[in-house]
């Protein structure tokens, strides 16, 4: 068992459906006097959200550095079928069990819906692909590949969710203006155009100038081993906060500096058999999923009117069936990482859904609130169930991640 399933039972155990040990209103001030429940909501969902991003950040950067020279130019298509058909077709196909199971009002909210678990985590992935088991049961190749491919969807998530939003603003039922030119322009200028393909830039320039002066430094003694060491947490930190103040893909520009820095395997190397960052990254699954199993509403899946506890239950097992499994299996082939079916069926089985939907939970919910929203905070007629939805679909993933 990995660290995260124990770490998300004590949370639970701990937390406000147990002891009461752990209590998640008290960090966002909720027992405070003055402070409305609608305060205390959006407290906590800001805490979750950008510890989430925090989480994200930090491991996109460590699995970045931990490839090898130049992966991503040397694999890019191994990589670009998983990112590109691949998941593509675990969009759809788990957005059509959505709509099938959760009542959306139209198949645009189960593509929004479908996208924030689209996406597989690079938290749950590397306990899987890291450690004695793995390294016994797992060719190194096919390591490699699941952690850039964890790395490159995560930040990929992006399009597939605003794909959907932007066509529920201008297209969908309660749409007031716009139309499909104006939600697609949207989606190719902002999303593609500054959203991925800036965070892209901006993450290689911020990789590649940290390796630059972080060789200076080493070579001229400037820098201790700690502060070398710690170097690509700081890296993680700099670019998750300069991409919150550009509102550009945070996640994905972590995910290519990290692999930027190490573009000549120096600093992998350098940091091989130190224990520093290992321990980081454990550190950071067992605190984010001790929140979690804290923080999620476990009340309210038996209480749910978008979708009862069978039918959630029932497209837990679906999504774990179908949602990866079927593709992967049939581009095997095309992979030279999978040389053999009961390795496809591994990578296809194995598709962790975590922290990364969560994350794009709590971006859909702040979009319906920015922008599907009155002046008093009153969402839309056609989403105003939206957000429970959302909670549904977070539900299934920490199913699907147990």
């Amino acid at each position: 068992m990995g660290e995260t399933v124990i770490s998300l039972l004590v949370g639970v155990a701990f937390g406000p459906n147990g002891a009461n040990f752990i209590r998640p209103g008290d960090y966002a001030e909720c027992n405070q006097k003055g402070v409305s429940a609608i305060e205390c909501r959006d407290n906590l969902n800001a805490i979750t959200l950008n510890f989430s991003r925090l989480v994200l950040g930090v491991q996109l950067v460590l699995a970045g550095v931990q490839l090898p020279s130049k992966y991503l130019k040397k694999e890019w298509k191994s990589i670009l079928l998983l990112v590109g058909p691949g998941m593509t077709s675990m969009w759809i196909a788990t957005s059509l069990l959505v709509w099938a199971f959760a009542r959306t009002p139209s198949f645009l909210h189960a593509l929004a819906i479908g996208a924030c678990v689209t996406p597989t985590d690079p938290v749950l992935s590397a306990v899987i692909v890291k450690g004695k088991f793995a390294d016994h049961n797992i060719p190194k190749d096919l390591q490699n590949l699941i952690i850039a491919e964890s790395g490159t969807n995560d930040g990929l998530g992006y399009p597939f969710l605003f794909f959907a939003l932007y066509l529920i603003k201008y297209v969908g039922l309660g749409a007031t203006s716009g139309g499909v030119g104006d939600s697609m322009g949207l989606w190719f200028s902002f999303t593609w155009g500054y959203t991925i393909i800036l965070s892209i830039l901006y993450g290689a320039v911020v990789g590649w100038v940290g390796k630059e002066l972080l060789h200076w430094a080493e070579e001229r003694n400037y820098v201790d081993r700690e502060s070398f060491l710690v170097f690509a947490i700081a890296l993680a930190l700099f670019v998750l906060g300069t991409c919150g103040l550009l509102g550009t893909d945070d996640v994905l520009a972590c995910f290519i500096a990290g692999n930027t820095f190490t573009w000549d395997d120096w600093f992998r190397l350098q940091t091989k058999d130190d224990s520093l960052q290992p321990t980081i990254d454990m550190l950071l699954n067992v605190t984010i999923f001790l929140w979690y199993g804290a923080y999620l509403p476990w009340d309210h899946f038996g209480d749910n009117p978008v979708i009862s506890t069978w039918r959630l239950v029932v497209l837990g097992v679906l999504v774990l069936l179908l949602r990866r499994l079927p593709w992967v299996f049939g581009m095997h082939k095309w992979i030279h990482q999978i040389e053999e079916a009961r390795q496809a069926i591994f990578v296809g089985f194995f598709g962790p859904i975590g922290v990364s939907a969560v994350f794009y939970l709590f971006v859909s919910i702040e979009f319906i609130e920015e922008h599907l929203s009155d002046e008093d905070g009153v969402p839309r007629s056609d989403v105003k169930d939206l957000a429970k939805q959302f909670g549904s679909s977070s539900g299934s993933s920490q199913s699907v991640a147990l």
